[in-house]
């Protein structure tokens, strides 16, 4: 077997970018990042892949920092000795992730080989769902707008709040308000208004046939009322009239009640993702 790290991202895209196609929502999120024409610079970025002695693919591993490692197998069992060479390899390049998503039980054989079975935190259990088709459902009380300037007043403690919800990390309201004004006038950024603001969703990244939806939050005086079903059903819509064959997002297992919004607008699981922390290398 063979480690092969690039150095040029074009190098790399033709090398995996078929194989993340072959399940295009399963793969959003490497997709989305390999195609992000807004990108900067690679130079820090890990670009790597693991072979057998042909040069097939057998591993696919790509890390943005200071974000997570996100690996993807390529529809073989990985053996542990593929694992082993990352981990191994990872370490001897002096390149340290911080944690890695992917695929449950991928992720947390790759984080007992690369830092032991107490070197870890398991973060969250994620589904990522699909839709083709827009389900029949029933329209909540208002009707749905774009984000206007009026909305910073409340829009950034709301993705706060989002975060603390899904266990992600915190960061400053300023600094949050600052990504949130470059989505004005972008038409990606969806406010369900009753009367006053009651939910939101926002387009989040495209692939080519789909787009990823992403900050789906409703306050908690303001759930179980459909405002958030008709919010992601308005966006689920806007996508699929763009051209686009299907919608996709990830999904907090363990809150029940918004995996059963997306399935009563015809969200199916494609597949359960972890997220694991790395305590030690």
């Amino acid at each position: 077997m063979i480690f092969k790290k690039y150095s040029n991202i074009e190098e790399y895209i033709a090398d995996v970018f078929d194989i993340l196609m072959t399940d295009e929502a399963r793969n959003n999120l490497l997709i989305s990042i390999l195609i992000d024409n807004k990108r900067d610079t690679v130079a820090d970025w890990l670009l790597s892949a693991v072979t057998d002695d042909a040069g097939n693919i057998l591993l696919i591993a790509l890390c943005t920092p200071p974000y997570n490692i996100l690996l993807c197998g390529t529809g073989c069992e990985i053996d542990d000795s593929v694992l082993e060479l990352l981990a191994s390899e990872l370490k001897r390049i002096n390149f340290f992730p911080p944690g890695i998503i992917a695929e449950s039980v991928l992720a947390r054989r790759f984080s007992d080989i690369y830092c032991g079975v107490s070197g870890s935190v398991w973060k969250m259990t994620m589904a990522v769902m699909r839709l083709d088709n827009l389900s029949e459902y029933k329209k909540a009380p208002g009707f749905c707008r774009m984000l206007n300037e009026d909305d910073l007043a409340f829009a950034p403690s709301w993705e706060y709040a989002f975060c603390v919800d899904c266990n992600l990390p915190l960061y400053k309201l300023t600094d949050i308000e600052e990504r949130i004004k470059t989505r004005i006038g972008m038409n990606v950024h969806y406010i369900w208004d009753d009367d006053k603001p009651a939910a939101q969703a926002v387009f989040g990244r495209n692939t080519p046939n789909g787009a990823a939806i992403s900050w789906v939050y409703t306050p908690p005086e303001n759930r179980g009322k459909g405002y958030a079903t008709s919010v992601v059903a308005e966006l689920c819509k806007a996508i699929l009239q763009s051209g686009k064959t299907f919608c996709c997002l990830f999904a907090d297992v363990a809150n029940p009640a918004s995996c059963a919004v997306y399935r009563k607008l015809g969200f199916y699981d494609v597949c359960v993702v972890d997220e694991i922390k790395f305590n030690k290398t």
